[in-house]
């Protein structure tokens, strides 16, 4: 099955994420290509192919994107999120999502039988952030990981772990189509053909469940704080406990805890790692501004209901 070309494998996508790092930390020197190139370890043929196909930008391109972010930081003397992470190259709020996205939580008595009696489906693909592993279920999409390349192994066991008892069989195949539905190429974006729902179905305490409520209805609008977060979710003053259930999330990108960001404008911390969180940072904002590539401002309706009782 032919993936889309925004894709990548966790090795095209360290290069890349390399090439964000270095130009984040450079940008006033306006580096050229061939320094941009070195440090992701690639030719400047090869590294202005991969990056333009990953962000729909040119590396010439985007340092000027983080100039021109970055000046208006200083202009506003503001010390909010947005204008604080000004060298995310974030462009403002908006909504990339055209999913229907839809989370449920599994019942006390699915959570002790520990999978039994659940067909689980779950694979590997590429996606715009490397290799992820996707477990699906009849009730819906459990869990979204991203996996270093070398981690494969021990992605399954710890997927395992959490579902013991399931009857679990890899299929990769339909872990590329459910890629293809969350990251789909401009033209479907274009033509109608992409948006249909993702059923969400995780396992959680209440309280993590509150959170990624709240997480699905703040955070897909775009960087946000976890002090913002947690007044969400109706927990205020709650931020580091907030913080704790936002790194148990299960399923990356559609729960978007890469959007919760310091109340100082910084990265914080990532379950799958800060380069990866600073890259679906930038990816979103260029996505967005990029003219050629559509109208990626769709909103997203985050719907959040209990399927039965909590956890």
């Amino acid at each position: 099955m032919a993936r889309p070309n925004s894709l990548l494998d966790s090795r095209d996508f360290a290069r890349v994420a390399r090439a964000i790092g270095y130009i984040d930390e450079n940008f006033r020197a306006q580096p050229r290509l061939a320094t941009i190139a070195a440090a992701a370890g690639l030719s400047e043929f090869h590294f202005n192919r991969l990056f333009r196909r990953w962000a729909g930008v040119t590396p010439r391109q985007y340092p000027a994107v983080v100039t021109a972010n970055a000046a208006r930081g200083a202009l506003t003397g503001s010390a909010s999120v947005l204008d604080a992470a000004y060298t995310l190259g974030l462009s403002g709020p908006g909504r990339l999502h055209d999913l229907l996205v839809t989370l449920d939580a599994l019942t006390p008595g699915e959570v002790k039988a520990r999978g039994r009696g659940v067909r689980m489906s779950y694979g590997f693909s590429d996606t715009p952030f490397g290799t992820a592993l996707l477990a699906n279920t009849s009730r819906g999409l459990s869990h979204l990981a991203f996996v270093d390349r070398s981690a494969e192994t021990d992605a399954l066991a710890e997927l395992g772990g959490l579902w013991p008892e399931a009857q679990r069989h890899r299929d990769d195949a339909a872990a590329i189509e459910l890629v293809r539905r969350i990251w789909p190429e401009p033209d479907a974006r274009m033509s109608g053909s992409a948006g249909s729902a993702v059923r969400l179905a995780v396992r959680g305490t209440n309280f993590q469940i509150k959170v990624w409520r709240a997480l699905l209805e703040l955070g897909t609008a775009g960087p946000t704080s976890y002090t913002a977060l947690a007044r969400a979710a109706g927990i205020a003053g709650g931020a580091r406990a907030v913080g704790n259930a936002v790194g148990a999330n299960p399923v990356a990108w559609l729960i978007p805890c890469h959007n919760v960001l310091r109340n100082d404008g910084t990265l914080g911390g990532y379950r799958w790692g800060a380069e990866r969180k600073r890259a679906m940072l930038v990816w979103s904002s260029l996505r967005r501004q990029a003219p050629y590539r559509g109208n990626f401002g769709v909103p997203l309706a985050a719907a959040a209901r209990a399927a039965g009782p909590r956890p």
